[in-house]
This record gives C-alpha cells, sequence and structure tokens, in this order.
C-alpha cells in the first residue's frame, strides 16, 4: 500500500513574489457549473479549450461549491480549473460513492440529488463468508445432487463418474478465475455475468449473452420446480398423484402428465410468491441453505456410521434381476403360514392366484431363485470394485447384478412391470448434460456486489473457495456412493427397489426423511431465488436498451419490481415445466450457462491479449491462456452433452446478435471487441501498406466531397445515394465537406455538420467515414481532403464530386474555378474522378428501373473505369434490369467493323455481358453554328473580365474600410468568399477622391464604346473551335443514340494546360453534355482497373 505525505507549501515573501510578477490579488472562485451529460461529450468555448465530461463520477454537489476559493498557488492552472475538478475534489468523491443503490440500473447512471438527499444508501458490510461464500454455496448445491447423482455413479460408474464432475468442476473453476478478474477491474456492478461480459464484450455479445444467461436462470427455476415435485410424489405424498397408470407401460405419461398439472400449480404460487414479497424469499434463503447442509452433512454421517452398522435395506433378486419391491411383502417364492407352504404374493404376482401348478407360471420365474440381497452393503463391504466400471442401458432395460446366477428364459411381457428397469437410454454424453447444472452457480457472489464491503477481495476468494468445496463435496460423494450402495440400487433412479425410498436417503443418518424433506425445501428454494433472479435480469437487459421489443420488460411497479419480466419469466418456466422430465431440462439449461461461462473466459482471454490500458485487475492469478482453455472446455462440454441442443442455443444467441448489430446498439462502454477491432484493423492496415492492390482487386474507394447550405443541411443527398448504388456496403467511402472559416470559433460548427452529414449518410445507408474539415479558403480545405483522407492502405482512389451549377449566371468566376481547380488536384494525385451531372434526377433507393440502357461512350481509354462503373452499379437493385451498351467513335482511317470484333471480344474475355457500337464520325468540316457558338462564349468571356475589371476599380475604395475580419459563418463547396480579383499595383490605392482619380474615372467610361467595338470584332481562337466542334458533334451523337437512356458514362475531357482557358473548359463541358438526362462524367487515375485474367 503506498503511503503518501502532505507537505504544506509555505507562503512567506509571497506578497512581494506577486508584485515583482505584476500580479494583483483576485479571488478565483468555482463557477460551480453542472455538466449534464450531452450526447456529445466535448464542447468549445470558442478558445481551442474543450470542456470534456468526467470519465469518473459526475459531481452533484457542484452548485454548493460556489464558495470554495481556488488555492491562489494553482492560479496558473485558472482556466483547467473552470472545467476541470480539482484532484482533492475527485478523490472526495471516490472515496463516497457507493453502488449499493444502484441495482439493475446500469452502472453509468446517478441517482438525482433528491433522491440521495431523502434517503442515505446504507454502507456495504458483507465480508466474503456471508456474502460469496455461502450463497455460492446454496446456487451450486441443487436437485442433481440428490435426485441424480447416485444414479450418474450407477450408470457411468466410479471413475467415468470422478471424469464428469472433474471437466464440469473444471470448467467452472476455470471459468470463475476469469470471472475474478474482470470482477475486479474496478467498480463492479450489481448484475453479475451480463454486466461484466455486455461492458466486456460490447452490446451485441453482451445482449446475446445476457439473454442465454436469462433463458439458463429461468429454465433452472423450471428444473427445481420439477425436482420439487419428484421429491413431493415419488417420495413424500405418493398418494397425491391425479393421473394412475392402467398398466406398467402407462405409467411414464402418468408421471409425466402428474409433474405438469402439480409444476404449473407450483410455478403459479412461486410466482405469486415472488410478485408480492421478494424479501421473504431473500430472508428465507439461511434457512434454505441450512436444509442443504444439514442434508450433505447426514450423507457424510450415514456413510460413516456404514462402516460398522450398515442400514437394513434389501433388495429382492429373481435370477439377478432386480425386482420392484413395493408390489409384494415376502422376498419368497412360498411362505409358511399355519405349518403350510402356500404361494406368496410374489408367486401370485407371476403365476394365477391360489394355484401352485408350475405350469401356470412365468418360465423365467419358475427356473430361477428369488434371493434377498443388502441395498447397502457400506463402506467396508469392498462393493466399489463392482462400482467401478461404467454400466450403461437402454431404455426399457431390466437391472441386473452381474454375480448372481441366472437362467436365461423367455418371461411374460405382463409381468415386466415387476422388475426395476431404465426409464431413459444412458451414455456418457447424456449424463454430462444431466450433471452440469449441479455445477452452475457460480455468479451468486458477483450479483451481490453491491452488498459486500471490499467486493474486488471478496469475489475471487469467495467465489474459488465455494468451487474448491463443491467439487472436494461431488467428488467423495461419487467414492462414498460407490463404495456403500449396491450397483443395481445405485442405478435404480426412483428407487423402486428400496420401496420408493430416495436412492441418497438410504445412506443418510439418523433417518432418510432428513435429505427427502432437506432436498425438497432446498429445491423449493432454489427456484424461488431462480425466479427472483431471472425477472432482474431481463429488466437489467431490457433498460440498457440494447434490444428494442425488450423495452416493454424494463417497467414495473413503483418500487421498481419488474411485473412484466416476471411474467414473461413465468411462462417460459411453463415450457420447461411442460417438458415434465428433469433429465430432459437440464441438457438445455447446460447450453444456456456453458454459452454464458464461454463468453465470461472468451472477455478475459481478450482483454487480456488486448492489453487495454485500464485493464488492470486486482486478481493476479489469471492466465488468457486459463481463458482459452475455459473457453474450449465450455465449447467441448456444450457438443459432448448434446450436439443439437449447443447448436440450437447458439443459433439463438447468434440471431440475437445479429439483431442487436442490425439495429444498431448505440452504446459504447469501452468493451473489448472495439479494442479487438481497432487491432485487426491495425494490423490490416498494416499489411495493406506493403503494395498497392492487385487490378483483380481494385474497387473504387470513394471520396464525396459534399456541398452544405448555410443551414448545415446536405444539398444534394442524391450524391450520397448515387455512392451507396456503387458501393453496395463494401469498399470504403469517405464522405467530406469543408466549412469556411477560422477552427478554434468553427469548432462546434463543424460538429454539427458532420452530425448532420452522418444522419445523411444513415438514411441513405451509405457505410463509411466522415470527415470535416475547417479552412480559411474552400480550394483549399478541398485540397486538404484529398491529401490527408483515409490511412495507410485504406486511402481514398477516388474523387465523387458535384456540377457547380448556374455557372454561367454567376459574375463570381469562383464556382467555376474551385470546380476545375479540383480536376487538376485529383489529376495530379493519381486519382480518379466522377461529376453526376444532373444529380437530382439520379433514382432514389426505393425506385427500380425494369427497363433501359446504361450506355458508355468510350472514347479513350482510361484504364477500364467506364467498363467497371456500369458493372457495379448493376449489382444494385435499382439498376440490376438496365442492359450495358458500349458505344465507341471510329475516325476516318479506323476499320468500324474490326473495331466492332475486337471490341466484343475484349468484352468477352472481361466477363460483361453488353451490347456493342461503333459510330463513325466522318464529317470534318466545322459547321457556321459551331463557329457561332464558339465566338458567343469568347464574347461572353472577354466582357465578363472587362465588368470584373471595372467593377474591381469601383469597389476598392470601398474595401478599404471594409471590415477584412469579418467571417462568412458558412462557405459553400464550389465558391471560395475570399478576394479573387486582378489588384492594382498598391501605390495607384487612393483613400480620397483626387483630381488624378476623377479624370481615370472618367477615361474608363470613354473607353467603353472602344471595347464594345472590340467585342464586335473578336475573332474565335481556332484551338478552341476545334474544341467546340468536338464537343458539338459527339453531343449530336450521343444524344442521338442515347436520349432514352437511363444513364449515360461518358470520358470527362482534361482541363486545359493554361488556366486563361478554363471558362471555355466548361463551355465545352456543357455542350458536351446538353438534351442529356442522366450524365456520369468520369476521368481515371491513370491505372488499369480491369483485367481479362482470373
Amino acid at each position: 500500500m503506498p503511503h503518501f505525505t502532505v507537505v504544506p507549501v509555505k507562503d512567506q515573501a509571497q506578497s512581494s513574489y506577486d508584485s515583482l510578477e505584476g500580479i494583483n490579488w483576485v479571488d478565483y472562485r468555482d463557477t460551480g457549473q453542472d455538466y449534464p451529460d450531452h450526447q456529445d461529450t466535448v464542447s468549445s468555448d470558442g478558445h481551442g479549450n474543450h470542456k470534456e465530461d468526467s470519465p469518473f463520477l459526475s459531481s452533484a454537489d457542484a452548485a454548493n461549491k460556489k464558495s470554495d476559493y481556488y488555492d491562489r498557488n494553482l492560479a496558473l492552472f485558472e482556466e483547467e480549473l473552470d472545467i476541470r475538478p480539482k484532484v482533492s475534489s475527485l478523490l472526495s468523491r471516490l472515496v463516497n460513492y457507493t453502488n449499493i443503490t444502484q441495482g439493475a440500473k446500469e452502472h453509468e447512471e446517478e441517482e438525482s440529488a433528491e433522491a440521495s438527499r431523502r434517503k442515505t444508501p446504507k454502507s456495504p458490510n458483507m465480508g466474503t463468508l456471508m456474502g460469496v461464500y455461502l450463497p455460492c454455496l446454496q446456487n451450486i448445491f441443487g436437485v442433481i445432487l440428490f435426485l441424480r447423482l447416485t444414479w450418474i455413479v450407477g450408470m457411468a460408474g466410479i471413475i467415468q463418474s470422478l471424469l464428469i464432475v472433474l471437466m464440469c468442476c473444471s470448467c467452472t473453476m476455470l471459468t470463475a478465475i476469469s470471472m475474478s478478474a474482470i470482477a475486479t477491474n474496478g467498480v463492479v456492478p450489481a448484475g453479475g455475468a451480463y454486466f461484466m461480459i455486455s461492458r466486456s464484450l460490447g452490446p451485441e455479445f453482451g445482449g446475446a449473452v445476457g439473454l442465454c444467461f436469462y433463458l439458463g436462470t429461468t429454465f433452472a427455476s423450471a428444473m427445481y420446480i420439477l425436482g420439487a415435485i419428484e421429491i413431493f410424489l415419488k417420495y413424500l405424498v405418493p398418494q397425491a398423484a391425479i393421473f394412475h397408470a392402467t398398466d406398467h407401460a402407462g405409467s411414464d405419461s402418468a408421471m409425466l402428465n402428474n409433474m405438469r398439472v402439480y409444476g404449473s400449480i407450483c410455478l403459479s404460487l412461486m410466482a405469486v410468491v415472488v410478485f408480492v414479497g421478494v424479501k421473504y424469499v431473500n430472508k428465507l434463503a439461511s434457512l434454505f441453505l441450512a436444509c442443504v447442509i444439514i442434508s450433505i452433512v447426514s450423507i457424510y454421517a450415514g456413510a460413516i456410521k456404514s462402516l460398522t452398522h450398515p442400514p437394513e435395506f434389501p433388495i429382492c433378486m429373481l435370477g439377478n434381476r432386480t425386482l420392484v419391491r413395493d408390489r409384494f411383502d415376502v422376498c419368497s417364492k412360498t411362505v409358511i403360514k399355519d405349518n403350510i407352504t402356500v404361494p406368496s404374493q410374489l408367486w401370485d404376482r407371476f403365476c394365477l392366484p391360489g394355484n401352485m401348478s408350475s405350469t401356470q407360471c412365468d418360465d423365467y420365474f419358475m427356473q430361477n431363485n428369488v434371493t434377498e440381497i443388502q441395498g447397502i452393503p457400506g463402506l467396508g463391504s469392498g462393493i466399489i470394485r463392482e462400482n467401478m466400471w461404467g454400466n450403461y442401458q437402454q431404455k426399457g432395460e431390466i437391472l441386473q447384478k452381474a454375480g448372481l446366477h441366472s437362467v436365461d428364459a423367455h418371461g411374460a411381457m405382463e409381468n415386466f412391470g415387476m422388475y426395476v428397469s431404465a426409464d431413459i437410454a444412458t451414455s456418457f454424453t447424456l449424463l454430462v448434460g444431466i450433471f452440469f447444472p449441479s455445477a452452475t452457480g457460480i455468479m451468486a457472489g458477483s450479483n451481490r456486489s453491491g452488498d459486500l464491503r471490499d467486493a474486488q477481495k471478496s469475489i475471487p476468494v469467495g467465489t474459488i473457495l465455494a468451487i474448491t468445496t463443491t467439487s472436494l463435496v461431488y467428488i467423495s460423494s461419487v467414492v462414498l456412493f460407490g463404495s456403500c450402495i449396491e450397483g443395481v440400487v445405485l442405478r435404480d433412479k426412483f428407487g423402486d427397489a428400496v420401496r420408493k425410498n430416495l436412492v441418497v436417503g438410504t445412506l443418510s443418518w439418523p433417518s432418510p426423511w432428513v435429505i427427502v424433506i432437506g432436498s425438497f425445501f432446498s429445491t423449493v428454494g432454489a427456484g424461488l431465488q431462480s425466479l427472483t433472479g431471472a425477472p432482474r435480469l431481463l429488466q437489467a437487459i431490457a433498460k440498457d436498451n440494447i434490444i428494442p421489443f425488450l423495452r416493454v420488460f424494463g417497467h414495473g411497479k413503483s418500487n421498481g419490481e419488474p411485473t412484466w419480466a416476471l411474467i414473461l419469466t413465468g411462462l417460459i418456466a411453463e415450457l420447461g415445466i411442460l417438458i415434465a422430465s428433469l433429465d430432459m431440462v437440464a441438457p438445455i439449461l447446460s447450453m444456456f450457462f456453458l454459452m454464458c461461462y464461454l463468453f465470461v473466459n472468451l472477455a478475459c482471454a481478450v482483454q487480456t491479449l488486448l492489453r487495454t490500458p485500464n485493464w488492470r485487475p486486482r486478481f493476479r492469478y489469471y492466465h488468457w491462456a486459463l481463458s482459452f482453455l475455459g473457453m474450449s472446455m465450455c465449447l467441448a462440454l456444450m457438443f459432448i452433452s448434446s450436439w443439437y441442443y449447443a447448436i440450437v442455443a447458439m443459433g439463438i444467441a447468434g440471431m440475437i446478435y445479429k439483431y442487436i448489430e442490425y439495429q444498431g446498439a448505440e452504446k459504447e462502454w469501452g468493451d473489448g471487441i472495439r479494442g479487438l477491432s481497432l487491432s485487426a484493423a491495425r494490423y490490416a492496415l498494416l499489411r495493406l501498406e506493403v503494395g498497392p492492390p492487385h487490378t483483380k482487386n481494385w474497387r473504387p474507394q470513394l471520396l464525396v466531397l459534399l456541398k452544405l447550405d448555410e443551414d448545415l443541411h446536405v444539398k444534394y443527398p442524391r450524391l450520397l445515394t448515387f455512392a451507396s448504388q456503387l458501393k453496395a456496403g463494401k469498399g470504403l467511402t469517405i464522405v467530406g465537406s469543408v466549412i469556411q472559416g477560422n477552427f478554434l470559433d468553427s469548432y462546434g460548427e463543424m460538429q454539427a455538420a458532420e452530425q448532420a452529414i452522418k444522419n445523411m449518410m444513415e438514411i441513405e445507408r451509405v457505410k463509411g467515414f466522415c470527415q470535416v474539415v475547417v479552412a480559411s479558403k474552400v480550394r483549399e480545405g478541398i485540397v486538404h481532403l484529398i491529401q490527408s483522407c483515409g490511412l495507410g492502405g485504406m486511402k481514398h482512389n477516388t474523387v465523387v464530386m458535384g456540377w457547380p451549377y448556374g455557372w454561367r449566371q454567376s459574375e463570381d468566376p469562383r464556382a467555376w474555378k474551385t470546380f476545375i481547380n479540383t480536376v487538376r488536384c485529383t489529376t495530379a494525385a493519381h486519382l480518379a474522378l466522377m461529376v453526376p451531372k444532373n444529380v437530382s434526377f439520379y433514382p432514389s433507393n426505393h425506385e427500380r428501373f425494369t427497363d433501359g440502357n446504361i450506355d458508355v461512350w468510350w472514347i479513350v481509354h482510361d484504364g477500364g473505369m467506364l467498363m467497371l462503373l456500369p458493372f457495379l452499379l448493376k449489382q444494385h437493385k435499382v439498376w440490376r434490369k438496365c442492359k450495358m451498351r458500349i458505344f465507341t467513335v471510329a475516325q476516318m482511317d479506323d476499320n468500324s467493323i474490326q473495331m466492332k470484333k475486337d471490341l466484343a471480344t475484349f468484352l468477352y474475355q472481361l466477363r460483361i455481358e453488353a451490347e456493342v457500337e461503333v459510330v463513325e464520325m466522318h464529317d470534318s468540316d466545322i459547321s457556321a453554328y459551331t463557329y457561332e457558338r464558339t465566338l458567343m462564349m469568347e464574347q461572353r468571356s472577354q466582357m465578363l473580365r472587362q465588368m470584373r475589371l471595372s467593377s474591381a476599380e469601383r469597389q476598392r475604395e470601398a474595401q478599404l474600410v471594409k471590415d477584412r475580419h469579418s467571417l462568412v459563418r458558412m462557405g459553400s463547396l464550389y465558391s471560395d468568399e475570399e478576394e479573387e480579383v486582378v489588384e492594382a499595383p498598391p501605390e495607384k490605392v487612393q483613400m480620397t477622391w483626387t483630381r488624378e482619380k476623377c479624370e481615370a474615372e472618367r477615361r474608363n467610361r470613354n473607353n467603353a464604346p472602344e471595347n464594345f467595338r472590340e467585342l464586335m470584332s473578336l475573332k474565335p481562337d481556332q484551338s478552341n473551335v476545334r474544341r467546340m466542334h468536338t464537343a458539338v458533334k459527339l453531343n449530336e451523337v450521343i444524344v442521338n443514340r442515347s436520349h432514352d437512356a437511363r444513364l449515360v458514362l461518358l470520358n470527362m475531357p482534361g482541363p486545359p494546360r493554361n488556366i486563361d482557358g478554363d471558362e471555355n473548359y466548361m463551355e465545352f463541358l456543357e455542350v458536351l453534355t446538353e438534351g442529356l438526362e442522366r450524365v456520369l462524367l468520369v476521368r481515371g487515375g491513370g491505372r488499369e482497373v480491369i483485367t481479362i485474367y482470373s
């Protein structure tokens, strides 16, 4: 334990230091702010100071601290103390923290200030013995020990029974070690396995395993009730049976019906008890535990007493077959009555009554002798040698003792009911499934963690000690049963050979009734506790709100009792009772508990291997190898005991997992699966970094550049729709946007924009990442996105951006200049580019094209992008029924027929189905329309240039007095707010109107007619005429062939090298795509993206 010494800082000569530094005395007071639990855990105060929610425990008494002064020694940290607590206040909150009041609530939530003032929680004071050890003992010891362990020893033999016990107890011991590590890693909430797994493995695993644990606990209550009813009907009050068998064949079904009726009644009564007063259940827990302990002690006492005085329980054998003892009085064929030998009751059972003739008797009865052997030979009899090995039996097989002489003869079927026979077929795997529930219950200590004085010490010690104790009891019981009790009695499940006595009761001292009554009360108590715990577990899962359809079960009575959860638990338990067989219900709950334990081990192993910084358990005696061994044993036991039940249980857990994942569990619990995902992602990214992807693996990894309006709404959501249709959930999608401004001032705005984009991505079902950057110029922000988005090998290779609509009507050239600059940047970065034009007409995800074509105009080879994109689009249901057509252009000297054949062969080798067409363009004469169109384009450009120059002159004076530091709150993506005008040299700037300025302005006005005459006499540039000719002719052909196409894809020409022609480039693109409804301009990234090779 570390020791701390608090040394006061002496404050001598403080005032002189303050005067030297120019510091005046100021009272630094706590502002007393409360920080509510917002969705966004970080907020900005505008100066780069981000206020974080406390990762520990928020202060409930912040309002009462306004009178506290800051320590003047901490004046340097004044800004931090406004938003973060001092160490002293944090420590005081941690010391005063208790989780006793939290119960099934999520442990991150706190009670309100009013509730805490109204009711001060009682400090936890339970130690290891009362808080963990004894509750675990009570939950582990149960119905199987009293009703089935003797039968398991008889069927499997001592060796295999020890193996079964060892396997099950080793599994629970390894699980307890893993559980102790998780339970001692911080404050443990009251909630047991569900909270441990969900907070370690995440909401998906937590919900799946939590429900499995709930179903296991619910079926456990059914198993305990069936055990109690079996004791009641078989050993306490057999006369209470409602249904009676008319013959031996119907005895099993009659018993099952009795179990169903009485089980349902018992379940209803228990549910009423739990509903009315759960506190009485908890108070009676000590009584039920006393019953268990007394019963076990009586077994040991009886075994020791059998050394000298074995109890008298004779067994009647016919040959080597065991007879049902309560069907007759004397174990003999004849009895002497008044010196006359008369047939006994046994004779009358096998022969016609009153007839001593052997001809009217059963053959097997006549040829074999009746003998009587001791049912409990005792500890010193040496019977252990006979019971060492297994003796598995088929259903209906008569129990036989190997050492007795027997003449094999055919017996009559009507006498079959006189023999003790096996009611079910047995095997090693079946016995494992039946025994395992007697090893469960190890979570009882962690469930009571809120009541423990020191949970991090008590839970590991108490749980491991309880498992050790129960394991020793089970092992010693197996050996004692095999050493004291005759084999046929051990194999007799219901004690038919010992006058319907409970087999384990025959060994007990002083009376069999000690065990019968004790086991009855212990099973009833265990059933009540399971019926109490299961609804609370379901309520905890429902309150976590990770499974929407369970939300109703989070509500209950005003005092928090889970009424609706109790009703559902009762209905599910009724299903188990309708099965009516203890041997059938036990493997079902074994599956659910094994699933739960498997994930406890997995949680510990994952946390240990990931070495997360928060993984610091106080319990040191764990290792990831032990956890993996425990996990493997759980999985093996599941399939050993019942492979089909195991598959069903895993299927249920898998469906719940996928359901929670599909619904989107918006919970962040710092779970290990997130850490595992991070480690896997890091490993994969490092592998991807080795080299660029092969052409076969190339797919468009998108960076979608979005434009936001002034209200931070996505202006063109169909860009995201198109991205989702193209990607279909595969590969990388990054959605980026730029906010113009200063980062410190616009941080909150950036978060709001990011959230708006994420919401739109969710609506449009785009699976990807969002990145918003703040930049002083939008153009620079786009360049930053293109350069820096992605990580390692997971970087974008394709940019998707919208078309700058309205660029012709706007006098501001910044919109199209930003667009062309982005085109140039993508080319320089060797990235592909896609520009969907008229994106508002693109189909939504809910539309379906039942016919139509996707037309590809392949003008120049771009690495195969034009071929690949329609194929990817056709994978989506919107475009699936469209046909693909590929057009290419033939010049004068091209052989169009050969081109068509070659293109068809190429597509065949690419495994792409498409119609092929070659369009011939022979007319190279430039039309008057083309010439006129080019002339209009250049005149417009010249006019706008002159207008911008004169406008700049007029606005220069006003620009100087304008506040240069005013910031536009939201910049659009394709228009920068910065000035981009040709400025005059600084020395010509005048602050006031002078004579020279007036003369210059007059000259400009006089020059206006000359400028107009220059525009009229302008001759178009021949290079522009040729480009316009290409655009016009291509547009004519495309509109002629593809006017009714659903989508037209064509090569996007590159921007001119000379930036003076940028405006003309925009005009060429407009002419090229005129008259087409949906156009996708595509520009390759300079590498092959499609291959003919496999």
